[in-house]
């Protein structure tokens, strides 16, 4: 889709030859909308990213419907999406909030589960109703089920970089908090810039510190917010200290129903232009997931906010227009 060839890839030396997207405008994006996506078009959102060429993608939350009303659909979605199989190899992970989500997933044939802790305690309590060491007790017997059942664990932590209600967050009691959730039994740690106030410097920081205490690179993705335009920068920055699973929104889709303040996700379509001009692979055809975007934009009845979607994106296609 890019013209002339473009972006033209240009290596930089000490960045990771691949990286893993973990797509979560499915999840993450949704969730935040106004107005409730209907699940057959979220299915085939999802099916249509996995055609794009995206492995990972996180598909749903099982949360209680009154919490999340724009995903009380995960039982009836969850099944429909037995046919991404045949796209290849896809990991459709879910979000479980404590051990009934984790009955229901299990229950639908989930193998890969998300917990969703916070480094600060106004965060806790507003969405989870509990203190950050409340949230750990309640993790607990989900991780060690989950592991028990050879499922794959990945452990959120929010509020990384700063909280609307408390400020900066001290690179220490991040640090505790996520050495926690590994700790618990975690494959995974995904640190989460939640409304987007994260600088690169602040990035390498958290990285050095918990490579300290004992958390691995390998083990770690980055989960940046756009808010004053710093993911990409930001995601540059974690490249650079060997990080190579980097969390992203189709469109640019998504927020916070807990952080008013927080706005979209890093933008799939804007990383993966950066990303090809690294020359770094992703396994994601780019034209593809413009026209998924676009496609899921007019359902959404607006333009994406991907400065890369706009770009290449003819003038003559609509947003209100729905296929």
């Amino acid at each position: 889709m890019s013209a002339q060839g473009l972006p033209m890839k240009v290596p930089a030396p000490g960045l990771p030859s691949r990286v893993r997207i973990h797509e979560v405008g499915a999840r993450d994006g949704l969730q935040n909308e106004k107005e409730t996506v209907p699940t057959e078009v979220k299915a085939e959102f999802i099916r249509r990213l996995a055609v794009a060429g995206l492995t990972t993608i996180e598909a749903t939350s099982f949360v209680h419907p009154k919490w999340v009303p724009q995903l009380a659909d995960a039982e009836q979605l969850f099944p429909l999406l037995g046919d991404i199989a045949d796209v290849g190899d896809v990991s459709l992970p879910v979000l479980v909030p404590n051990e009934r989500g984790l009955d229901r997933a299990l229950a639908l044939g989930a193998r890969s589960i998300a917990v969703f802790g916070s480094a600060t305690e106004t965060f806790a309590a507003r969405n989870l109703n509990r203190t950050v060491d409340e949230s750990l007790a309640m993790f607990e017997p989900v991780v060690a089920r989950a592991k028990a059942d050879t499922v794959q664990v990945r452990g959120y932590l929010s509020m990384c970089f700063g909280d609307p209600w408390e400020g900066a967050v001290p690179v220490a009691r991040v640090v505790r908090v996520a050495r926690a959730l590994m700790d618990l039994g975690c494959d995974e740690l995904s640190l989460g810039d939640t409304i987007g106030v994260a600088t690169p410097g602040h990035v390498t920081a958290l990285l050095t510190a918990l490579n300290e205490a004992g958390v691995a690179t390998p083990a770690i993705g980055v989960h940046f917010h756009d808010t004053y335009g710093q993911a990409l920068s930001n995601t540059l920055a974690a490249l650079q200290h060997g990080v190579s699973t980097v969390d992203a929104s189709a469109g640019g889709l998504g927020g916070c129903p807990y952080a008013r303040s927080a706005t979209g996700n890093l933008a799939t379509e804007d990383l993966v232009w950066m990303l090809d001009g690294l020359g770094i692979e992703t396994g994601v055809d780019l034209a593809e997931l413009t026209a998924t975007s676009v496609w899921l934009a007019g359902h959404l009845g607006r333009p994406s906010p991907s400065r890369t979607v706009r770009a290449l994106t003819p003038p003559s296609s609509s947003a209100s227009h729905k296929e």
